[in-house]
């Protein structure tokens, strides 16, 4: 690293590589952050299915990269994903319940 003259201090000045590195982290971080509070919300929602939801963030996530603005895509798409396969539960359990007898109108 090379240093560079600022306000007359001598401040280290970070390679291309390494600010890009850095900044690769730092949005992988943040996009790890989104996904565990997205579990978190929806933990208690999807119970036994939590692999389920691991799956459909997995996919968020991939489609967000696919549009080129991951960190402003993934939340909105880990969210619907999540909300989506909240609803399939609420629809399992309800398949998985006894239903009451019918009554037939005479």
């Amino acid at each position: 690293m090379k240093n560079k003259i600022e306000n007359g201090k001598s401040v280290p000045q970070m390679n291309f590589g390494v600010r890009c590195v850095a900044s690769c982290r730092k949005l992988l971080a943040q996009l790890e952050g989104v996904r565990e509070q997205v579990v978190d919300e929806f933990r208690g929602r999807v119970e036994e299915h939590k692999h389920v939801l691991d799956l459909a963030l997995n996919e968020a996530e991939a489609l967000a990269w696919e549009s080129g603005f991951p960190q402003l895509m993934f939340p909105m798409l880990a969210t619907e994903k999540a909300t989506a396969i909240a609803g399939w539960h609420v629809r399992q359990q309800s398949l998985r319940s006894p239903i009451a007898p019918l009554r037939i109108a005479a």
